[in-house]
């Protein structure tokens, strides 16, 4: 009776010791999961700061050149000239925005 007992405590510390060390591994699984989602996010903000702040800078050199035009023509060459800078560089914005979005945080 006591070497039945004895051995159910062995296989009970066993188990627990399994489950402990499933629990360890789920928990470490999750920490890195939420290391990596945060490190990405990061980098997504970081790229949405720049890109806001390239914009700006572009609109206000934009916003200098009409003030400074001195006929129709000229506004509409500089706006066009805009429209077709802004188009250019949202579309490489975009493209970037989504490889940093989608890279590996061990990357760069």
């Amino acid at each position: 009776m006591r070497d039945f007992a004895d051995k159910s405590v062995e296989q009970a510390r066993k188990a627990f010791d399994g489950f402990l060390d499933a629990a360890y591994k789920a928990s470490n699984t999750m920490e890195t999961q939420a290391n990596t989602a945060q490190t990405n996010v990061r980098a997504v903000a970081g790229a949405a700061v720049s890109f806001a702040e390239q914009n700006m800078a572009a609109s206000f050199a934009y916003a200098q050149k009409l003030v400074r035009a001195t006929t129709i023509d000229e506004v509409l060459k500089i706006q066009s000239e805009f429209a077709r800078a802004q188009i250019d560089t949202l579309t490489k914005q975009m493209k970037e925005m989504g490889a940093v979005a989608g890279r590996r945080p061990d990357t760069k």
